[in-house]
């Protein structure tokens, strides 16, 4: 078996991996072709799309608009025996309709924040105000590559 199939991780090693992050680094293209990448909070559709909400004035929008290809990086590790992480390759749908831009932001906020003292009435209603600024990146990954070094145990 290859090495890289050793350091795979399994379809559940992979939803437990992306779904205990809080940050994913979207790396979209700049005017001149390079990688732009910028960490975002992100939530996850019942589908595996990844979902982010940014500013709709915002160099990341119109990266996505001039060219959709999109890749996502969540990794960690201290270690090169603990190094983990997954590449999710798509393209970028950008998602104007207010009320899905809002679902967005709320579970984005949801996950990462919490709704500490809020009622989620309370807190929809204060993200509105902000969504309206806002445009939704949805991502459904075409590829996956994935590697957990710690299945190696050491050896290399």
């Amino acid at each position: 078996m290859s090495r890289r199939a050793q350091i795979r991780m399994t379809d559940e090693e992979l939803r437990a991996f992306v779904g205990g992050a809080r940050t994913i680094i979207l790396c979209s293209n700049d005017p001149a072709g390079f990688p732009h990448p910028m960490p975002m909070w992100f939530g996850l559709e019942d589908d595996g799309a990844v979902v982010m909400t940014t500013f709709a004035k915002s160099q990341k929008v119109k990266n996505l608009e001039r060219d959709a290809r999109v890749s996502l990086l969540i990794e960690d590790g201290e270690e090169y025996a603990k190094l983990r992480g997954v590449v999710l390759y798509g393209r970028a749908e950008l998602v104007r309709a207010p009320e899905t831009v809002l679902d967005c932001l709320e579970r984005i906020t949801v996950r990462n924040a919490g709704t500490p003292g809020a009622s989620p009435a309370v807190m929809r209603e204060t993200l509105r105000r902000t969504a309206a600024k806002r445009v939704a990146i949805r991502v459904r990954p075409e590829r996956i590559v994935s590697w957990d070094h710690a299945k190696l145990g050491g050896v290399y």
